[in-house]
């Protein structure tokens, strides 16, 4: 598509967003939920056209303005309109894990979509080093060559305040997509899981075959797993948007839709705090030599408990009010 095909079929849409986002940050208290629920698809939309417009169209007007409206949309509807504390505690106590718990099936699938991957993507990289290799670059493979992975230059290369930093937004980037690729029927959410499955899988698998693979383990150990979790959980949540775009049911799509999409926003705003300390982790703790490789992995496992007690919240009862 042409940059001026693109302008002309999606630049109104955006107006008529900015708009309605213009009015409910004028007037919060007068937001009903059927706004936000507009607001909510609105933003998907703009998540997705920012997506492609960076792709396709980089450094150009739209490009700034849909990036410009995202970060507006997303620091406004993350508000969720909280005036007061106990709706903030709400949130966290009840609205995210409820929306944690209804896409747990599709959270499920998600996992064993990313396991099958990365199993397929370990076993190419060790049955096809070389393919695997192509993965990385032939400076990580000269080091891999050394008897050193390519994590050990990130203590020197970067500082950490400035890795964790870009770490945190390449993170929340993959998030983004795989939250938003799901309105393309889901299979927007299918490609970030079976990519990030794959690539995860072809890395042990080429480091396996340098004997590094336990260096590797070593250092995702603090990150690793809460990170894959993240995606893991706002791609499922992409794949229940997805879902309901395509399935038939005896209800009105457009109630469907709604009810996912309410669902889905909550499980990605849930989310998206985590990736805060997660880059901290990814950038001061996890390439630092200094650090034992049990703290590591006791870091990693706390992280996770701590994401999954917040997400499924067992203190939540249904007659809970």
């Amino acid at each position: 598509m042409e940059y001026a095909s693109f302008l002309a079929l999606r630049g109104q849409s955006w107006t008529d967003f900015e708009t309605r986002l213009q009015s409910a940050r004028q007037r919060p208290r007068g937001v009903s939920y059927g706004d936000l629920e507009g607001l909510a698809v609105g933003y998907r939309q703009i998540l997705h056209d920012h997506a492609l417009a960076s792709a396709r169209y980089p450094g150009t007007g739209a490009a700034r303005r849909l990036g410009r409206l995202a970060v507006e949309a997303t620091r406004f509807l993350y508000r969720e309109h909280r005036e007061s504390g106990s709706t903030w505690v709400r949130f966290w106590t009840r609205s995210f894990p409820e929306a944690f718990r209804q896409n747990l099936g599709h959270t499920l699938a998600a996992i064993f979509l990313f396991s099958v991957a990365a199993l397929f993507g370990f076993s190419l990289a060790v049955t096809q080093v070389s393919l695997g290799a192509s993965l990385l670059g032939p400076k990580a493979v000269r080091d891999l060559e050394n008897g050193q992975l390519w994590t050990e230059s990130l203590v020197h290369s970067v500082p950490p305040s400035l890795s964790s930093s870009a770490i945190a937004r390449n993170n929340v980037g993959v998030a983004l997509a795989g939250w938003a690729a799901g309105a393309l029927a889901g299979i927007g959410a299918l490609y970030i899981l079976f990519l990030n499955g794959f690539l995860l899988g072809a890395l042990f698998g080429v480091t396996l075959h340098y004997s590094l693979a336990g260096g590797l383990l070593e250092f995702v150990s603090a990150h690793g797993p809460l990170e894959i979790t993240l995606i893991l959980v706002t791609s499922a949540a992409g794949l229940r948007m997805g879902r309901a775009l395509v399935e038939a049911t005896d209800r009105r799509r457009r109630d469907v839709l709604r009810i996912a999409g309410r669902d889905s926003l909550r499980i990605l705003l849930g989310c998206l705090p985590w990736f805060i300390p997660l880059g901290l982790v990814e950038g001061y703790l996890s390439p630092s030599p200094l650090v034992a490789p049990a703290l590591k992995g006791a870091v990693g496992i706390s992280l996770l408990a701590l994401f999954w007690m917040t997400a499924w919240n067992p203190f939540l009862s249904k007659e809970q009010p």
